[in-house]
Formats: structure tokens, sequence, C-alpha cells
């Protein structure tokens, strides 16, 4: 019989069916199964998200650079890692990545949105780049990269009041903005030649673009160099009507050695020179009144200078009149009572066979009589409401400084030192100062900079029409001015700090920068107070011919403190050197300035520029090449007449007529080298 079940179609009443109880035997059974299922899942999702993961990790992967959340890095031909930077602004959201071609980009960090990007490019088969971006969307969020700086040498920047070569790194410095600085009274500062590039001895370059407001930092624990973007507590600015926020772009490149990248980067990036400046300045010394008088210059005392350099048979490319031939900051004609009648000296100077430059500078100072007519004119950088002009100390007191961004200013000043020329005959000036530490943390200029080194870019600019002779102390974006740059003032001592040691490794750090015409200081340095080894009123005599003979194997020379204050010795040992460099460096430094227009590359290299898989040349700070054919190794140290040399590879023909085939770098241990020698050697 069947049973009627209340419940309709498909309904059941559980009730009126028997229940069955499961024996204790079956329930783990049962457990098992629910584990494994739950196993099995989990081991299909494991799955699953490692093959996204390859694949995401693939994606973000383009050439030879890796990317992830926290940074990239960046590996050469034979897969060793070169370049590594890391992201302290933010994590990236990987899944906002996309990839396209061989652009990467990235949509937002973990808590904001943001653009980023690398484009990889390959501009030769040699070069491998990668164009970096990020780019904030919220006002005043600071973008930082940090590179580390640990897998190689690195060189270029600044240069700095302790000069090394390679770059040597000591504590920790928060990112501080990087702008021109006058090294001699800001130690601490970046200096007034300075480019955002760097380049390493693993083939690797990084250069900055020129429109991030650029703030560097570096920690030697970390062993990394900080790369920020900012318009917060910076005196970089934005673009009139935009919003500040931070962008941080730059181009990273690999190639095969150190000098084949550095000379990729340089024609790509650096400008170059138009002219090579008058010969005879790479001929003949310059002979500048400034380590020898200071300020107490006169009429009397520079006809007599220019009588001793005729009577102790010296050449002189021109005579350089310095600080304080006028009575006020600011004015453009000669003190009176110091020179009773200008226009007679310049014209006994001018019989005598003397051309004459003077020493100019941008500050016009508060009892100048021109203060009243720049104020009045609106010449001034002013103050950052544009209201009022901005008053600045410099070391020689309080002043308004002219706004280069100004054409009336320009002109007003360009019809300054016209006059000077057409009145007296004055040839060329030395332009001083230029740097950004001149100019109020805030300010305003008539047409608006974002990068305060863009003001020494537009003073810079004024050298122009006398680049045939005229000389700067500083450079930003400056390499086309095409005339002589002078690392700042050196002190006279030994050391590395504004010594002697330190113009080596500064003229290889301008050179690398793209300044090639390089006016060294003067020889035996300033002779400043406190500031001279022993506190004697002359620089050290060993020192000043030491000095000499390395300045000899510069591109130019230049006397202020002359070599008859000592003794015949040092006169003879002058003149010898005068003449060496005339005939012997003079000839091969103008043949290279000329290729210098084309190509960029320096005049005065690093050893590695010829022995590119050397790790000992990479670190050399005492040795150069002028070219690629004439090593020099002065001395550097008092008391010594001997040093050790090291010789890369190569047929090379000592000054004193040995030979050295080696086909493996040389160390010359205690060369010896006398007090009126300086070891150099000739590619033969």
């Amino acid at each position: 019989m069947y049973q009627v079940v209340p419940g309709g179609a498909g309904g059941t009443i559980t009730d009126a069916l028997p229940k069955q109880k499961h024996s204790r035997d079956t329930r783990p059974l049962v457990g098992a199964g629910v584990i494994g299922l739950v196993l099995v899942i989990a081991a299909v999702t494991a799955w699953c998200y490692y093959i996204a993961s390859l694949r995401k990790a693939e994606l973000l992967k383009t050439q030879l650079l890796d990317l992830n959340k926290d940074g990239y890095i960046i590996r050469n031909q034979g897969g060793s890692i070169v370049f590594r930077m890391d992201f302290r602004s933010g994590t990236l959201d990987l899944d906002s990545c996309s990839k396209e071609g061989e652009l990467l980009s990235c949509g937002s960090t973990a808590d904001r949105k943001l653009n980023f990007f690398i484009e990889t490019v390959r501009p030769k088969d040699t070069v491998q780049c990668y164009r970096v971006r990020w780019e904030e969307l919220v006002p005043d969020i600071p973008v930082e990269h940090a590179m580390t700086y640990k897998f190689a040498h690195w060189y270029g920047g600044a240069v700095s009041a302790i000069q090394h070569w390679p770059i040597s790194i000591s504590g920790q410095q928060a990112p501080k903005p990087f702008v021109t600085s006058d090294i001699y009274s800001n130690r601490q500062e970046f200096g007034g030649i300075l480019e955002s590039y760097w380049l390493s001895s693993n083939a690797t370059a990084i250069k900055i673009n020129n429109s991030v407001p650029f703030h560097l930092g570096w920690n030697d624990t970390e062993k990394t160099m900080s790369f920020q973007a900012r318009y917060s507590d910076s005196p970089f600015k934005p673009n009139p009507g935009e919003a500040p926020c931070a962008e941080l772009s730059y181009r990273v490149c690999v190639g095969l050695d150190v000098t084949s990248i550095h000379k990729y980067m340089v024609r790509r990036y650096f400008n170059k020179p138009n002219k090579v400046p008058a010969k005879v300045m790479f001929r003949h010394p310059i002979w500048s009144t400034w380590a020898l008088h200071k300020t107490d210059i006169d009429q009397e005392k520079i006809l007599e200078y220019a009588v001793n350099i005729r009577k102790y048979n010296f050449n002189c490319s021109h005579l350089e009149i310095d600080d304080r031939y006028t009575s006020r900051y600011g004015e453009f004609e000669f003190d009176q009572k110091k020179f009773t009648n200008a226009s007679a000296m310049f014209q006994k100077l001018k019989s005598d066979g003397f051309l004459v430059s003077l020493w100019i500078h941008p500050f016009v100072n508060y009892d100048s009589a021109n203060f009243h007519t720049c104020v009045e004119r609106g010449l001034f950088v002013r103050e950052p409401t544009g209201q009022l002009p901005a008053l600045v100390r410099w070391w020689n007191g309080i002043s308004g400084i002219l706004d280069f961004t100004n054409q009336d200013a320009r002109d007003w000043f360009s019809s300054q030192l016209r006059s000077l020329r057409s009145r007296y005959g004055v040839t060329s000036f030395k332009f001083d100062a230029g740097e950004t530490n001149y100019l109020p943390w805030k300010f305003s200029t008539r047409t608006p900079i974002k990068d305060p080194s863009f003001f020494t870019r537009r003073y810079t600019e004024m050298a122009i029409p006398y680049n045939d002779r005229a000389e700067l102390r500083s450079g930003y974006q400056s390499q086309n001015i095409s005339c002589f740059f002078r690392p700042i003032d050196r002190d006279s001592v030994w050391g590395y700090e504004m010594g002697l040691k330190s113009l080596i490794p500064t003229v290889l750090t301008i050179s690398i920068l793209g300044y090639q015409f390089i006016l060294p200081d003067m020889i035996g340095g300033n002779a400043y107070a406190n500031r001279t080894d022993g506190n004697r009123a002359l620089p050290d005599r060993e020192l000043y011919i030491r000095w000499l003979e390395l300045s000899a194997f510069m591109p130019s020379m230049q006397f202020s403190i002359p070599p008859w204050q000592y003794d015949n010795e040092v006169v003879e040992i002058a003149r010898k050197y005068t003449a060496l460099h005339e005939s012997i460096v003079a000839p091969r430094v103008l043949e290279l300035a000329s290729e210098v227009l084309n190509t960029g590359d320096p005049i005065i290299r690093p050893l590695w520029w010829i022995a590119t898989g050397d790790e000992t040349a990479y670190k050399i700070d005492s040795q150069f090449l002028i070219g690629d054919d004439l090593m020099v190794a002065p001395v550097l140290e008092p008391g010594k007449q001997e040093r050790d040399i090291y010789l890369p590879a190569g047929r090379w023909k000592s000054y004193k007529g040995e030979r050295f085939d080696i086909k493996e770098p040389l160390h010359l241990t205690d060369y010896p080298v006398d007090l009126d020698e300086i070891a150099y050697f000739v590619w033969v």
C-alpha cells in the first residue's frame, strides 16, 4: 500500500520519513573529505595567484629593467645590476600598472592617484636609456627617489669646498635645493658650477630634467643619494597659475663603458660652446692684481706691476684690475683719489703692449650713486610681492642685485660695460659672483623663473659680448657662453679643502659637467689671512712652485702673487714653465679646444678615459690626461721630491726620456721628481 504524504508535488514532510543514524565510523571520512576539498581549492587559488604574479612580474619588465612596488633595478647586458632606485614617496599599486610596448605606466600608489611611467628607448646599439617620470596630482607632496651608489664610483653634480674624485659622501643630509652657491663663504653648499648630471664607473649615467624643482640629499649609512622634487619650503616655484604639484623626471642611460656613455650624454644633453676664446688666453698667462694687492690698488701699483712683468721677461695675455678700482660698489667710474688719471694709465699700458680687463659683479650697494637710479627704474630683483627691491648681503656690503631676467636691467648693465670699453679701451671683464645664494630665499623677477639657478644662467649671458677674454666663476646650463670658467678662490694650503689637492678633482668635475675652457685659480692661491699655510704674508714657497708646475698643464695660467716676490730661483722656474706651457701644452689644448665645439669632450681628462676597465684608474685624483696622449702627475705633498705614478697600459715616454712599453698598467713607486720638475708622459 502506498502511504499518502502531505505537501503536494515534490514536497516532503521529513517527520514522516524514518530517520537513519550515521555510524561513528563514517564521520571522520566526511571531515577528511571537507578538508581535502578546502586544500584543493586553496592549491588551485595559490596556483592561479602564482600564475598571475608571474604574468604581472613579466608585465613589469622592460628590456633590462625590473619594476616593483618599491622601486626598480637595471642590469647590464651581462646580467649584473648596475643601477638601483628606491621609491621613498610612495608604494606603487601594481594593479594600476600596465605595459604597452616599451612603456610601463602606473596610475596610483597605495593611497593616491599619480602619473608614473618608465619608457625604454634605445638611441643606439651600444646605449640603452630609460625615461622615468613620477608626477604627483595633489599639491605640495614631494617626490623622492633614492639611488644606491654602492655599485660603482660616481662623478659629476657640482663643485664643492672639499673636492674629491670620485665623489666621496659622508654623513646624512636631508634633500636641499640643488642650486648654485658661493662655496668659499658657504662651504656646506653646492658650488657655483653645477649641473644635475652624474656618471658612474659601471657605465651608467643619470640626467635630471631641467624642469624639475630638484633637491639633493644623501645617506652614507644606506649608501644612497636622494633625488627629490618639491615646491614646499623651497626657492623653486611652479609656473604662474599652475598648482605646486611636484614632478620628478629624469633619464638613466647604460652603455658599454664609462667613456662612451659620457660621450653620448654630453652630445645629447649638454650645451656646447660655439667658439674658442682668444688663442693668446691659452698661450700666455693672465696677471691679476687681486691676491697681490686685494682692494688696496691704485694707479701707481698697477703701472709698477706691469713694469715688473716686462722686467722679468714674462708674457701676458692681459692684465686684470680687480676689486676696488671704483669708490663705491655699483659704480663704473675709476676712483679719482686712487687713479688720478685713469685715461693716461690705460694709454701707458696700451703703449707697453698690455690689454686690460676689469673685475665686475651684479651688485649695486645702497650708498652708490647708481642705487637710486636702479630703484627708480625697477632694475633690481624684488621681494616676493614685487612691490619693493630686495636688499641682499654680499662680501662687500648691503646692496640690490640686478635682475638679469629684466631686459631693462640687462641693457643698463651692458651700457655701463660698453662705456668702460669705449672710454678706456677695456678688453674684457672678470664676471664675479652670480650664484643664487646671493638672492633672497623668496624673491620675484621681471620674468618669473622656476629654478633659482636660471638666474646664474642669465648672468653668465652678460659675458657673451666679451667672451674672447671673459672670465666667469659660476655656471648653470652655461657651456655655450664660450668663455673661460674659473673655480672659486683657492686658499694657499696643500689640502683638499680649497687647497692645491682640490685643484685636479675640481677641474675634472667641471670638465665632466661640460665646461672645457678652464682657468684655474691664481698660482699659489689667494693668500688670505688665516687661510694660508704658516700664516705667512705669501704662500709657502714650495707650495707656490708646485702650484705653478701644475698650472702649466692646465688650459690657461693665471698669476697674481708674482714669482719675483720670492727669489731668482722661483723666477727661473716660472719662466721655465710658462715657456713649457706655451710650447707643449697650449698647442695640444688648442687642438682639443676646436674639437670641443662639436663633441663637448673634456680637454682635461681622468685616467679612466683611456683605461675604462681599470678599477685603479677610477680612483686616481692626483693625475690627469690632456687629450688621450699626455699624462701629468704633479707632486702635491709638502716636502716630497718623489711620488707614486700609475701608468695605464700603452707605450709612454717620460719627460726624462724613459720609455715604457707595457701591456698591463704599471705602478712606478717613489718616482723621483725634483722641486723644479713635474712628471709627465707622452703617448708614443
